[in-house]
C-alpha cells in the first residue's frame, strides 16, 4: 500500500498517469491510499475514477466536484477586476468571517501567497483549476450505469467554509455504504490546520473501518447517522476489505452504512 498526499497546488504528474494507463500492474505501486485538498482532491478522485482498481481509499477535503459554468466565469472575471490575485486566493481558502477577523493563519497564508508563492506560476495554476471540468459522478442507483467513487471515502469540510456546499453535493453523488461526511466545527476553511488532532482522530477511525490499524486507541467521536444500517457483504482476496462502522454496530458483524461525523 502506499499513502499518496496531494494539496492545493499539487497533483499526479502526467507521466504517471501515462505509465499507468499503459501497465497498471507494473506501476510503481499496487494500490494507494489518497489524502487530497481543493484542487489535490479534485485530482485524486478523478484518479480514482480512471483506475478504481489502484484506490483502496480516499480522504478527500474541500472537494468541489462540479466544473465552473458561465456565470462562475463571469464572477470570477468581475472579481479579477476588483481583487488582486491572492485576495482572490484567500477568499478561495477561508470563510468570510476569517477574512474579516483577520487572523493570525490568514495573516500567515497572505504573506506566503503575496510574497513567497511565484505570481505567475499562481495565475496558472489558478486559471487551470477555473476551467476543470465536473467529475460527472453520480450516486448508484439514481440513473443507469452511474459513474461513482468505488472506494471507501472520507469528505471533510469545515463548518461555513467556502467549499461546504460542493462537499455537501459530492457527498450526495457518491454511495452513501461506503461514504463518511465529516463536517468539523469552529474549524473555517482548513481544517487540516486550524483542528489537526480531530482530523487525524477520524482518519484513524477511518482507517480502522478499512481494516488498518485495529489496535489504535480511539477517543469517543460524536456521531450521528443520516442514512439507516444497510447490511454488505463483499470478499476480495487480494486487497483489505473494506467496511464502515460504528461504535453501536461493534459485535454485529461487518456493517456499511452513511455517516455523517461532527467534532
Amino acid at each position: 500500500m502506499t499513502w499518496v498526499s496531494t494539496t492545493s497546488c499539487a497533483s499526479i504528474p502526467s507521466s504517471t498517469l501515462r505509465t499507468c494507463r499503459r501497465s497498471p500492474s507494473t506501476s510503481w505501486f499496487k494500490y494507494i491510499i489518497g489524502i487530497g485538498v481543493g484542487a489535490g482532491a479534485y485530482v485524486l478522485a478523478k484518479f480514482a475514477l480512471i483506475f478504481p482498481d489502484l484506490v483502496e481509499g480516499l480522504v478527500l477535503m474541500n472537494i468541489d466536484p462540479n466544473g465552473k459554468g458561465w456565470i462562475d466565469w463571469a464572477a470570477t472575471k468581475l472579481s479579477g477586476l476588483t481583487s488582486t490575485l491572492p485576495d482572490t486566493v484567500l477568499s478561495h481558502l477561508f470563510s468570510q468571517e476569517e477574512l474579516v477577523s483577520n487572523t493570525e493563519l490568514v495573516q500567515s497564508y497572505r504573506q506566503q501567497i503575496g510574497n513567497v508563492v511565484n505570481q505567475a506560476n499562481l495565475q496558472l495554476f489558478w486559471n487551470m483549476y477555473n476551467s476543470r471540468r465536473d467529475l460527472d459522478i453520480n450516486r448508484p442507483g439514481t440513473v443507469p450505469n452511474a459513474k461513482t467513487l468505488r472506494c471507501p471515502v472520507m469528505l471533510v469540510v469545515g463548518d461555513n467554509a467556502p467549499a461546504e456546499d460542493g462537499v455537501v453535493e459530492c457527498n450526495s453523488k457518491l454511495d452513501p455504504t461506503t461514504t463518511t461526511f465529516l463536517k468539523m466545527a469552529d474549524s473555517g476553511g482548513l481544517p487540516q490546520v486550524t483542528q489537526p488532532g480531530k482530523l487525524t482522530e477520524a482518519f484513524k477511525y477511518f482507517l480502522q473501518g478499512m481494516g488498518y490499524m485495529p489496535s489504535a486507541s480511539m477517543t469517543r467521536l460524536a456521531r450521528s447517522r443520516t442514512a439507516s444500517l444497510t447490511s454488505a457483504s463483499s470478499v476480495d482476496g487480494s486487497r483489505p476489505q473494506a467496511c464502515t462502522h460504528s461504535e453501536s454496530s461493534e459485535g454485529l458483524g461487518q456493517v456499511n452504512h452513511t455517516m455523517e461525523v461532527s467534532c
